[in-house]
C-alpha cells in the first residue's frame, strides 16, 4: 500500500501519460553518435548555469568556465558598471586563449579592469572592447571596432548566472525555465553566500550520474549507512515521495519527513547529537522569514526538501530547514563527465555554526561517495549490454524516464530541423 496518495490516474508516471510506462533505453548514455548530436542540440541550445552572482560580488570580478562539450571556454565577468557579462575566452588577434594562468585548460578567477592577452599584449574592456592594440600602427587598416571579445548570451535568475551559446537562443532564459521554476524568484538564495565546493570526475556518462539524484527507491538499499542500526529496519521498507512534478524539460520530486531534530536518540548517530547536524541540514533552522516562494508546490505536510532539476544538467534541492544545495554534471566524452556540487548556507554566526554546517558537508560527502561508487559498474553494464536492452522503470523513477525522453526530443527536434548534428 502506498505511504503518499498517488493521482487519480493510479500513479504519477501515469498522470503524464507522454512519458509512457514502457522499458527504457540507455542508448543514449554509451553511444558516441549521439553524444556528438547531444553537444550541438542540447548543450549548445539550451541555457547553462555556470555559477551564481557571489562569484561576481564586486565590479572587476571575474571567473573562466571550461565546456567541454561545446569546446569552448568562457569568461563570466561583472563589468565596472556592474553589469554581468559573458565572452568566449579567445584574444581576437590570433586566437590565444585569453584569460587563464599556469594551465590552459585550468579554470581561473580574480579580479582586473582590463583583460590582457598573454601573447602580444591586446586588452579588452570588461565591456569586451578592445581597447589596445600593441604597435598598432603596423596593421592595415585596423578597425579596434571590429575586434572586440566574441559576447555569449548571459542572463540572470535568482542569482543564477545562465548563458547560452546559440547565436540566436530559441527562447528568453525566463520562457526556458518555465512557471515552476521563476516561481522559486523570491526564495532567499542571497541569503546563503556560505559556500563549500566539490568537483570529480567520474568515468561514467554525465546523465548516469544525474539519474541518480532523480529518484530515492535506492536510498534504502545503497545508503544503509546514513542510519543507524536501530533505525534500518524502518529504512529498509522503502522510500516514497509524496509529490512530483513536470514542466517543460524541467522536473522536481518533493519529500516529507519529521525533522530529524525529533527523531528517537538511537536513530541518530553521536555525532549528529553533539553538532546537532547531518545529512539533512543543521537541526537549528535559521529564520528564513515567512513562506518561501517556490518550494512545497504540492503542499505536502511534513514538508522536508525539494529537488528541481533544471533542465539539461543542474540540480537545485532546497531544505525546510533552511539550506540548498546545486548540483553541475559537465560531459567530457560520451562515457565520462565532470560533477560539480556546492552547499550553501547563511553565514555561521558561531563556531557551533560552524560545526554543524561541516558536519553536513561531510555527511554529504559519504552520502554522494556512495551514489558515485556504483556508477562505474553501471557505465560498465550499459557498455557490456549495448543496444540490446531496455530497462523497466518504477513509478517513483518518474523524473528519470522523463529526463531521457526530453533529451531524445530536444536531439529530435534539433535534428528535424534540418541542422546536420
Amino acid at each position: 500500500m502506498a505511504l503518499f496518495p498517488k493521482p487519480a490516474e493510479g500513479s504519477w508516471t501515469q498522470h503524464y501519460p507522454d512519458v509512457g510506462t514502457g522499458p527504457v533505453s540507455y542508448q543514449d548514455c554509451i553511444s558516441p553518435e549521439f553524444y556528438e548530436a547531444e553537444r550541438e542540440a542540447v548543450f549548445k541550445q539550451a541555457w547553462l548555469n555556470v555559477g551564481r552572482v557571489e562569484d561576481v560580488t564586486d565590479n572587476g570580478r571575474y571567473f573562466t568556465k571550461e565546456i567541454e562539450v561545446a569546446n569552448t571556454s568562457l569568461i563570466i565577468v561583472r563589468d565596472l558598471e556592474g553589469q554581468v557579462r559573458a565572452f568566449h575566452n579567445i584574444c581576437r588577434h590570433r586566437g590565444n586563449k585569453l584569460v587563464w594562468n599556469e594551465i590552459p585548460s585550468a579554470e581561473t578567477s580574480g579580479s582586473c579592469r582590463a583583460f590582457t592577452c598573454k601573447y602580444h599584449a591586446w586588452r579588452y574592456s570588461l565591456d569586451g572592447s578592445l581597447t589596445f592594440v600593441q604597435q598598432e600602427g603596423e596593421f592595415f587598416d585596423l578597425d579596434k571596432a571590429d575586434y572586440g571579445l566574441v559576447p555569449v548570451h548571459c542572463d540572470v535568475w535568482a542569482g543564477f548566472i545562465f548563458v547560452n551559446l546559440a547565436k540566436e537562443p530559441p527562447t528568453t532564459l525566463t520562457e526556458f525555465l518555465g512557471s515552476m521554476i521563476t516561481d522559486l524568484a523570491g526564495y532567499p538564495f542571497e541569503e546563503m553566500p556560505e559556500r563549500y565546493d566539490f568537483s570529480a570526475d567520474i568515468d561514467c556518462n554525465w546523465k548516469v550520474f544525474l539519474d541518480a539524484f532523480q529518484e530515492y527507491y535506492h536510498v534504502p538499499s545503497l545508503h544503509t549507512q546514513e542510519a543507524t542500526p536501530d533505525a534500518r529496519p524502518q529504512m529498509m521498507k522503502g522510500f516514497e515521495a509524496p509529490h512530483y512534478q513536470l514542466d517543460g524539460p524541467h522536473r522536481m520530486v518533493s519529500t516529507s519527513s519529521v525533522p530529524r531534530r525529533l527523531w528517537p536518540a538511537n536513530f541518530q548517530y553521536p555525532i549528529e547529537m553533539e553538532t546537532r547536524s547531518g545529512l539533512f541540514g543543521p537541526w537549528n533552522e535559521p529564520d528564513l522569514g515567512g513562506e518561501m516562494s517556490g518550494t512545497n508546490p504540492g503542499r505536502i505536510k511534513a514538508w522536508a526538501a525539494d529537488n528541481f532539476q533544471i533542465f539539461p544538467n543542474l540540480e537545485i534541492l532546497i531544505w525546510a530547514s533552511g539550506w540548498y544545495l546545486v548540483y553541475r554534471y559537465w560531459p567530457t566524452s560520451h562515457n565520462t563527465h565532470r560533477f560539480e556540487g556546492t552547499l550553501f548556507f547563511p553565514p555561521a554566526k558561531t563556531a557551533s555554526d560552524r560545526a554543524a554546517q561541516e558536519c553536513a558537508v561531510v555527511m554529504f560527502k559519504e552520502f554522494a561517495l556512495q551514489d558515485a561508487g556504483t556508477l562505474v559498474g553501471t557505465q560498465q553494464g550499459l557498455d557490456a549490454l549495448g543496444s540490446s536492452s531496455d530497462f523497466p522503470l518504477n513509478d517513483q523513477e518518474l523524473l528519470v524516464r522523463h529526463f531521457h525522453k526530453s533529451i531524445a526530443d530536444w536531439v529530435a527536434s534539433y535534428q528535424g530541423s534540418g541542422v546536420n548534428v
